[in-house]
């Protein structure tokens, strides 16, 4: 360990019973939640949005009295527990008094030994710090929550110094305020971006100089072939993810966790050997055409762009095009609301959710003149140009955010 610096238990940085998790279930049950009112019920969407004037769950005073010793109060550090575990925040000023549901754990530290904001950094998603602890508390399994019992086996590392704590704090608020804001303008886009597909795609909105009326047609209808990936048992067939794009002889397996829109993950969790692929022609991804998701994660729609071969999971149908230069379009309005919800209503619920081949060839697509139509996509894509340009830009403050936190989180630079 650097001069000056220390590793220890958190428990020896907490405050006495400076640790609590949000109270069980059965003391928060739906039916004594209310919509509105002044006792808030704070969750893990406060955590990963930074942002505690999100949600709708309220508590009557009566109730918030029995579980007033899970209220979180302003200057609190709190953590998720479930889902994207280990997820930080510190709890702001003016903040709507409320207690902390069942999925986050409250720190109270003490702050003659370590700011609170140093840890915010130090347990940063960013930083392999907390991730690497709870990668070996998992004991090489997959860790499906924290608990009181978990955290308390964490470890911090710091400076002693208070004042090298918080030189630390103000080297990453500037990069971390440039972070946040484009976080925010990304997200504004995005809106604005799927505001505008859900008016120009469906026809709620015309753009000017085209007045002609859309045809309604069947998905199926475009297509020479909707089809799945049936009667291949391929378990013994993919291998894990030792696969790159150029590894010679051999295909990305592309499942539907692997796509949304335009983007498409070709560094999979897997690949197959190209002279098993071939065997299956209608279900190699050899040419433009619309992945649509149909069992779990119905409603993913992609369109795949032919960049690289590739072959389809069992649960992703596929839709090769008459007109290749549809797919975008159609991809877009089933991306919209009315094809989102179009879905849906085929939807079948099972030990999963499901859709069949059926389906999805029976699904209507509005399509406008070629003309109108280009122009739409013209408008989309420009506009995911731009979020995809702050994109990069964030990435790359990230990048440098994660450099500076090897560097200083571990004293390798010292800022004394």
């Amino acid at each position: 360990m650097v001069n000056g610096w220390t590793e220890c238990p958190i428990t020896d940085v907490l405050k006495p019973n400076g640790i609590k998790i949000g109270p069980f279930g059965s003391q928060l049950k739906k039916e004594i939640l209310l919509n509105d009112g002044i006792y808030k019920v704070y969750g893990q969407e406060n955590i990963y949005e930074h942002d505690f004037s999100l949600g709708d769950r309220f508590l009557t005073k009566a109730h918030f009295d029995k579980l007033s010793s899970c209220e979180i109060l302003p200057g609190d550090f709190v953590m998720s527990t479930m889902g994207t575990i280990g997820k930080c925040a510190i709890v702001p000023d003016g903040i709507q008094t409320g207690i902390m549901d069942s999925h986050l754990i409250r720190l109270r530290f003490d702050e003659k030994k370590i700011n609170p904001n140093y840890v915010l950094q130090l347990f940063s998603d960013q930083f392999y710090f907390l991730r690497q602890q709870t990668k070996q508390l998992s004991v090489g399994g997959i860790m499906d929550g924290l608990s009181v019992g978990i955290v308390n086996k964490f470890k911090v590392q710091y400076p002693e110094s208070l004042q090298e704590q918080e030189s630390i704090i103000k080297v990453f608020s500037g990069t971390d305020t440039l972070i946040s804001n484009l976080q925010k303008l990304i997200r504004k886009k995005k809106d604005i971006r799927q505001g505008t597909m859900q008016m120009l795609v469906t026809g709620r909105k015309r753009l000017e100089g085209f007045s002609e009326e859309w045809e309604t047609k069947s998905l199926d209808s475009l297509c020479r072939l909707v089809t799945k990936q049936t009667g291949f048992d391929y378990s013994a067939e993919i291998k894990p993810s030792l696969f790159t794009i150029n590894q010679i002889g051999s295909l990305p397996f592309i499942q539907n966790k692997d796509f949304e829109g335009f983007d498409i993950n070709y560094n999979t969790d897997f690949y197959i050997p190209y002279s098993v692929a071939t065997k299956y022609p209608k279900i190699m991804l050899d040419e433009v055409c619309l992945l649509i998701s149909i069992s779990g994660r119905i409603g993913n729609v992609a369109r795949f762009d032919n960049r690289f071969t590739a072959f389809a999971g069992g649960a992703v149908g596929i839709a090769k095009f008459h007109d290749p230069s549809l797919v975008s379009w159609c991809m877009l309005y089933l991306m919209s609301k009315d094809g989102q919800e179009q879905i849906f209503s085929h939807e079948k619920v099972g030990a999963q959710h499901n859709l069949t081949v059926e389906d999805v060839r029976n699904l209507k697509i509005k399509i406008p003149h070629k003309n109108e139509r280009n122009s739409i996509i013209a408008i989309i894509n420009d506009m995911d140009s731009d979020i995809k340009k702050l994109e990069e830009k964030l990435n790359k403050y990230q990048e440098v955010k994660q450099g500076m936190m090897e560097e200083l989180l571990t004293g390798k630079v010292r800022l004394i």
